[in-house]
């Protein structure tokens, strides 16, 4: 029997420049997303959330158009367990561009590609990774990209890993499903 341990996510000695992460997650969005993500974040233009006025946008073809922050913030999160799951600190993002609307009842899906990989002067066991990620909708448009750096711990340093909590009735076994 072989255990396969809880593990999210790549360390710094998984990555290699050029190397693309194709995000295994899609994510529809809702009518709800938008008007709450809109209103948590007091973001007042009303093309989020008032189909009426909406139509008088000639750039929105008449549709409610997604709060981008609510686009940049799904996107970056399709990414994470490729990219930064094990991250320690955001490090920063540049270039964050909008390249195609975004609307309810699209699906989004992520990519990344690894632009850059150094170990950290600062930090011992850790390491910078640099990332180009994009979003892109159902039908393959590019709707978002950016450059991103994170700070992600090498395997060595145990860091993110052996979370699992041991059991106390000792391991999973084939026989204590038949008692």
């Amino acid at each position: 029997m072989t255990v396969h341990p809880a593990q999210l996510g790549r360390f710094f000695d998984d990555y290699e420049v050029g190397d693309v992460y194709q995000h295994p997650f899609g994510r529809t969005i809702s009518e709800a997303d938008c008007t709450w993500f809109t209103q948590l974040t007091c973001n007042t233009n009303q093309n989020h959330f008032n189909h009426d006025l909406a139509r008088s946008n000639p750039i929105t073809e008449g549709r409610v158009i997604v709060n981008s922050g609510f686009t940049v913030a799904l996107v970056l999160g399709l990414s994470v367990i490729d990219t930064s799951q094990n991250a320690v600190a955001n490090l920063g993002w540049t270039d964050i561009k909008l390249t195609h609307p975004v609307y309810i009842g699209d699906t989004l899906y992520a990519e990344s590609i690894c632009t850059g990989k150094r170990e950290s002067s600062s930090r011992p066991g850790m390491g910078i990774i640099t990332m180009i990620t994009r979003g892109l909708n159902q039908d393959g448009d590019v709707i978002s990209t950016w450059t991103r750096s994170v700070m992600i711990p090498k395997r060595e340093t145990g860091i993110g890993q052996d979370y699992f909590p041991q059991a106390k009735a000792g391991p999973m076994t084939l026989e204590q499903d038949k008692k």
